[in-house]
Order: C-alpha cells, then sequence, then structure tokens
C-alpha cells in the first residue's frame, strides 16, 4: 500500500498548494483528531452541509445515525459525498488587514458511502466509535439491544481519494508593512477536556 493518496481532479490543491498534503498519516491523523465532520452532498439539485460524528478503523471511514436520517437515506442511495474535518488551530494576525489569517488543519475524503450490512462489521465499527470517544468504556456500559442495534444505521466510505491542506506559523507580512507599529503574530487556539460534570441522577 502506497504511503500517499494519490492526486486527482478533485484532490489536487490548486491554490496553495504548497499547503497540500497527501500522505496517509497526516490525513489520518486529522480525521482521528476530529470529533465532527460535515458531510457535503446533493439531492434532487439542492446541496447539503450537515455535521455529524464520524470515526476511522484502516482506511475506512464510518457515520452512524438513525435509521430515518435524511442525511444516511441519501448517502445510502449513493449519493455521491465530500466529508471535511477542520480544526483551527491558531487566529494569525498581521500588521495589515489583507494577511490576518489562521492556522489550521483540514482534511477531504471524497467517494460514495456503504450501508455496513454485515453484522460482524457494523459491531466491530461500533465499538470502535465507542474507544475513539472513552477508551475502554465499552467494557462498562450496556452495549445496544436489538431493537437499538437495528434501528441504527452505520455507513462506511473507503478512503481512496483524500487530501489535507494545513497552514502554521507566524503572519506573511509584506517587507513595505514591517514597521507599522502594530502587535503582530498568532493566537493559539485549542480544544481540551474540561474538569467532569457527574450525572446529577449519580447523587441520587
Amino acid at each position: 500500500m502506497s504511503s500517499s493518496y494519490p492526486q486527482t481532479e478533485l484532490t489536487r490543491v490548486r491554490r496553495m498548494a504548497a499547503r497540500a498534503h497527501y500522505d496517509r498519516a497526516t490525513v489520518q491523523a486529522i480525521l482521528d483528531t476530529g470529533w465532527i465532520c460535515h458531510v457535503g452532498f446533493t439531492v434532487d439539485g439542492q446541496a447539503h452541509c450537515i455535521p455529524t460524528a464520524h470515526w476511522r478503523v484502516d482506511d475506512t471511514l464510518y457515520i452512524h445515525g438513525s435509521n430515518g436520517s435524511r442525511l444516511l437515506k441519501a448517502l445510502a442511495d449513493g449519493a455521491r459525498a465530500c466529508v471535511c474535518v477542520a480544526q483551527v488551530d491558531g487566529l494569525v494576525l498581521a500588521r495589515s488587514a489583507f494577511h490576518h489569517s489562521m492556522n489550521y488543519r483540514s482534511a477531504m475524503v471524497y467517494g460514495q458511502f456503504r450501508v455496513v450490512d454485515d453484522e460482524a462489521e457494523k459491531w466491530a465499527s461500533l465499538a470502535a466509535f465507542m474507544d475513539k470517544i472513552a477508551p475502554g468504556r465499552r467494557q462498562e456500559v450496556r452495549m445496544p439491544d436489538d431493537n437499538e442495534f437495528a434501528a441504527t444505521t452505520v455507513l462506511a466510505l473507503d478512503i481512496v481519494e483524500a487530501v489535507a491542506k494545513m497552514r502554521s506559523g507566524p503572519p506573511k507580512d509584506d517587507e513595505a508593512d514591517m514597521a507599522i507599529p502594530v502587535w503582530a503574530g498568532v493566537r493559539p487556539l485549542e480544544t481540551r477536556f474540561g474538569t467532569p460534570i457527574p450525572d446529577p441522577a449519580m447523587a441520587g
């Protein structure tokens, strides 16, 4: 297996191509550290973009939801999709308004989802989702019963066409602006867990 995804007409980055990354490790790391993906698709000429939880097992990206979900129904019917995961790492404040930017990491995956009909794969994928949320948690909680399992649709997307795009570092001001007496630099942003808040029912 190649260490990089192939560049295709869909994934080839044309603007600021130096920020593009096609290696599997970079793309997969962005997918794995993101909690929410946005799924873009079109139904009857109307474009939709819906956020949903996602997770990855090897070269397969999974999403899930209720059997009645419009998103899942459309994707199960073969609608082509674009999945995007993006994370902002900092606000880049430059000396000129034009050069303000953001430091970010993003990954895009193109393709068509398939319904996970095989029960073994479906169970394994849901277990992997639990492990992403909280490793070891599935050994402590009640897993889905037959009705809950049947009411849940799991979709899988083989990661074949994928690309990452990132920016990092300080502002890139024009030489003529370097003497402007204003603060310039990066305001870092980070996502982290806070102090756990117990369910009030635990006190009963």
